[in-house]
């Protein structure tokens, strides 16, 4: 069997289809529907608290953490807002049609939800350390919380299952296709990179080398400088090029909710749009999958709740926001149907749009992508270690990122093909154990949401 082979085995058996919709879709969006209805829909009733919060309204330095509430929030956003922004979206249009876009921003608004009680229970069963280092996440509320409900044994099953595909995606999804798909961007204004990946892979490896041997601290710091920067660049862009094309807004959202609900058999119709856009914004905003928790275990807090709150503008902004932004370019230019683009990858097709209105903006898009890359692989490095060390001990910790920066160098070299089909198995297999656990754990999360909002 061939690695391309047994690439596609695991791809199958994680898509698995139930009447044509693949279970881990269905798992992804019944967690985010029932969250949302059961948390009372606190994605829109806490939305502005949430950014008093950011903006430093309550921190305090004095209570227990390592990050700032804004620093935890760029530290997330940093290893969300990435590739799946610019060639996770293009692929969802490519694959599933404009109506994907609308499937695709309903995952973002539940997955707010979800995003909110993950990163509640991650605060909530963090470990503080001697040195008052942290460490949280899926791996101790899950083990954690259910023991305290009398299911250590269970708990402790699905905390291991955790790590282990969280290490899994680090290593063989972020790393990897953060890598490969960075390098196909910038290759189109540096050909040279296209020939040979090894100097990509290389650089990459030097650069995001320094910043994860510098732990969580240097992480975040590294992360809340380069985020809004990006992330800036990008809306601006983006930006121009709707306003050039304003008139044509209304007949975009039209063709959108059009294809949304479409029979069209080209892209699958409907089906076929409700599949790619929840796959690919699973893919970007990582809501239900847990490992956004890690980060904001870090944050100086004494109140759980109100970091769960923070976590609620991950997927507004990356999926919401930045992915729309996305979206509109796409059709808005015509980018999606040109045939002279049909056989543009994700990323390429995302330029290849801005190109039509900014002659020069593809050299600003391979800077963005590089630093949305970038960005995304020192949060998953932070966030594999941790998930390491809690298997395998602190000591072992360097083996772990030699893995690491030996799959962002293999990234840089492989087919782009096999590895997207990779990445998304590996990506999504962690909402399984995540997920389960959540809906036992579900029930503290509201109580401690109405006990905070009782005090506020």
């Amino acid at each position: 069997m061939t690695i391309s082979q047994l690439l596609k085995l695991i791809n199958d058996i994680i898509f698995l289809e139930i009447g044509g919709m693949p279970l881990i879709v269905i798992w992804l969006i019944s967690g985010g529907a029932i969250f949302t209805v059961w948390m009372r829909f606190i994605n829109i009733r806490a939305f502005k608290h949430a950014i008093d919060i950011v903006r430093g309204k309550y921190d305090n330095p004095d209570e227990v953490g390592e990050v700032s509430h804004f620093q935890a929030l760029a530290t997330a956003l940093s290893a969300t807002v990435g590739l799946g922004n610019i060639a996770g979206v293009a692929i969802a249009i490519r694959l599933g049609g404009p109506g994907a876009c609308f499937w695709l921003t309903l995952a973002g608004f539940l997955g707010m939800t979800t995003k909110f009680v993950e990163c509640t229970l991650g605060q909530k069963y963090r470990l503080v350390k001697p040195d008052g280092t942290v460490a949280g996440g899926p791996m101790y509320y899950l083990s954690e919380g259910l023991s305290k409900l009398g299911l250590p044994f269970f708990g402790k099953i699905l905390s291991i299952l955790f790590a282990i595909l969280a290490i899994c995606g680090a290593l063989g999804s972020s790393s990897i296709y953060q890598s490969n798909q960075s390098k196909v961007g910038v290759a189109q204004v540096i050909p040279i990179i296209a020939e040979r990946g090894w100097i990509y892979g290389i650089l990459m490896v030097f650069l995001v080398g320094l910043v994860i041997l510098g732990g969580i601290r240097r992480i975040a710091s590294v992360a809340a400088t380069i985020v809004p920067f990006m992330c800036g660049i990008y809306i601006l862009g983006a930006a121009y090029v709707i306003l050039t094309h304003f008139t044509a807004i209304p007949a975009a959202i039209t063709t959108i909710l059009t294809s949304a609900f479409s029979f069209k058999a080209a892209t699958g119709g409907t089906l076929g749009a409700i599949i790619q856009g929840f796959r690919r914004s699973a893919f970007s905003n990582e809501a239900g999958l847990g490992i956004a928790a890690i980060a904001h275990s870090a944050a100086k807090t004494d109140e759980p709740v109100r970091e769960g709150i923070v976590a609620v503008l991950e997927p507004f902004i990356d999926t919401i926001l930045v992915c729309n932004l996305t979206a509109l370019v796409i059709i808005l230019t015509g980018a999606y149907n040109n045939p002279e683009f049909s056989n543009l990858g994700g990323s390429e097709l995302t330029s290849a749009a801005f190109s039509t209105v900014i002659p020069g903006f593809p050299y600003i898009l391979a800077l963005a992508v590089f630093l949305f890359a970038f960005s995304t692989m020192i949060s998953w490095g932070y966030y594999g270690q941790l998930c390491w060390e809690y298997l395998l001990g602190s000591r072992t910790a360097i083996i772990y990122k030699l893995l690491f920066l030996l799959a962002i160098f293999m990234g840089s070299v492989a087919n782009p093909n096999s590895v997207i089909q990779f990445s998304d198995a590996m990506y999504l297999t962690m909402a399984l154990p995540n997920l389960l656990g959540m809906y036992f754990l579900a029930s503290q999360v509201s109580q401690d949401l109405k006990d905070y909002f009782s005090r506020f």
